[in-house]
């Protein structure tokens, strides 16, 4: 009975009240009215008619004003609270016409949560067709299978094809969408590259298979590669293209917000250039460095005077971190921003920190997360200067335990343009390993990347529908939580057996 509408609740509870009125009254009535034949007969109908209107009008008022009562304790038959979302906060016509099997369990499911969500909203326009009884209406829509949601909105049109509600909202999301938002990935640096759908995870932790210091100089792109954050922004309804800035003039202007996910090679100049100037344009962007990458000095100079320093180092984390390794460094709070709204637990294999400096006037810059007061830090060596599996020995600084900024976020006026220019938006991850195919499905880690696409291209204050990944099932746990199951296991358990065993001996002895 969770997310009941109070308003029709109430008209259900005036029906039941209507209801009772009228099993009160009938049974004050008198069954043989004592008056003459004719009256009588004018007195008895007029009281079944009365009685028909009266039911009538209840039962019109409640089909008006429905409500869903769902008392199953899993919400079997309860929409999703994210489709909720996506419904309730509609303001244009959206025409829902869904085709469904009669026989299939799950579709006739869907078609029953369809119309709880259409009841919630009176833009939410839906309508359930059996293709096996109407099937002119399916050739009209030219669906040939079953499960197809077809969603229109102001000539636009989008079909999903599922059984889950939250795919058909994400699809209310793209029929919404009035312009077309381009994702562009930048390439050219040895990026993970967006092709690469291939699923790729390990957690071995071993120098030559990790995502630390000492495996950052290898990067198997066979394996490794972010087409599942490319596929995830365009089921959100993104259009998505990769771009080489060395090849271009400038960064193309259709480009609502540039990615860098783990370049290995330092840009050239003109390119840092091309960036600073699409940022100072009014551009937004969102990098991700990881270990060894090289700042090229006009990118990072550009940053600092933005007051944002990416340190050459690595995070070690002995307190917040995933399974025994402190390299993998794990996030269960956050700072308050509109990127980390609703974030849960996140892990970044082998991160870097960032500097916040005091930012020029007309610049906003906020620290997204910071690792465990614990956590040091220790000099990583460029990648140019690695062999593959191996660290470069390089005068570390003292190993200070402090927080550390991981990722940050700024916005404002670019220094030195002028005051109608638009404002940018640049969003800085030591890391990139994160939103790669191996590691963006598990924990939070997906929500986080697209929630830092979605406040870049200035969509923060859109309804969201988070996405389902399949992958396997693996239980992921920090060092804490993991010692908290050893002691409750593996100590306090056996202990309060014995502990049972000495108690049950000595009342017998």
């Amino acid at each position: 009975m969770e997310r009941l509408d109070i308003v029709n609740s109430v008209w259900f509870v005036g029906w039941l009240v209507a209801v009772g009125a009228l099993f009160a009254l009938g049974l004050r009535l008198p069954l043989q009215p004592s008056l003459r034949r004719l009256p009588a007969v004018v007195c008895t109908t007029a009281i079944v008619v009365a009685t028909l209107g009266l039911m009538a009008l209840a039962n019109v008022a409640l089909v008006l004003h429905d409500v869903h009562f769902d008392l199953t304790r899993e919400g079997v038959f309860t929409p999703s609270a994210q489709a909720e979302r996506v419904v309730d906060r509609l303001n244009r016509d959206v025409k829902l016409t869904y085709f469904y099997q009669a026989q299939d369990q799950q579709g006739r499911r869907a078609r029953d949560m369809l119309e709880v969500l259409g009841r919630r909203n009176a833009h939410l326009r839906v309508r359930t067709v059996e293709p096996d009884k109407q099937p002119t209406m399916a050739e009209t829509y030219g669906v040939r299978i079953y499960n197809a949601a077809v969603l229109e909105s102001d000539g636009r049109r989008v079909q999903v094809m599922s059984t889950d509600e939250d795919q058909i909202a994400l699809g209310i999301l793209r029929v919404l969408r009035e312009r077309v938002t381009t994702v562009c990935f930048i390439e050219g640096h040895d990026e993970y590259p967006m092709e690469n759908f291939e699923f790729h995870t390990h957690f071995e932790g071993v120098a030559s298979h990790s995502h630390g210091e000492g495996g950052s100089a290898i990067v198997q792109m066979r394996s490794h590669g972010v087409g599942r954050l490319r596929r995830a922004l365009e089921s959100l309804g993104y259009e998505v293209r990769k771009i080489i800035p060395a090849t271009l003039p400038a960064i193309p202007s259709e480009c609502a917000v540039v990615l860098d996910v783990n370049p290995r090679g330092t840009y050239l100049p003109g390119e840092s250039t091309l960036l600073l100037a699409y940022l100072a344009r009014g551009g937004a962007a969102v990098l991700m460095y990881d270990l060894g990458f090289v700042l090229e000095p006009r990118l990072a100079d550009g940053l600092r005077e933005l007051g944002l320093v990416v340190e050459p180092d690595i995070v070690i984390d002995p307190l917040d971190h995933y399974s025994t390794d402190p390299e993998v460094v794990a996030v269960p709070v956050y700072e308050r921003h509109p990127i980390t709204r609703n974030i849960a637990l996140t892990f970044f294999p082998g991160i870097r920190s960032l500097t916040l400096l005091p930012p020029p006037a007309g610049v906003v810059s906020a620290p997204l997360f910071l690792s465990s007061p614990q956590s040091y830090t220790r000099a990583v060596a460029p990648l140019a200067e690695r062999q593959p599996g191996t660290a470069v020995p390089v005068a570390s600084r003292p190993a200070r335990p402090a927080r550390h900024g991981l990722a940050a976020a700024l916005e404002g006026a670019w220094p030195g343009a002028g005051p109608d220019s638009r404002p940018f938006r640049l969003v800085v991850v030591g890391d990139g390993d994160f939103a790669s195919n191996s590691f963006l499905p598990y924990m939070a880690n997906s929500e986080l990347a697209l929630s830092m696409v979605r406040w870049a291209v200035r969509e923060e204050q859109a309804p969201t529908v988070a996405l389902r990944m399949p992958v396997p099932r693996l239980v992921l746990l920090t060092k804490s939580q993991m010692q908290r199951i050893f002691l409750g296991i593996e100590v306090l358990l056996p202990l309060s057996i014995v502990a049972v065993g000495v108690i049950v001996w000595w009342r017998r002895r």
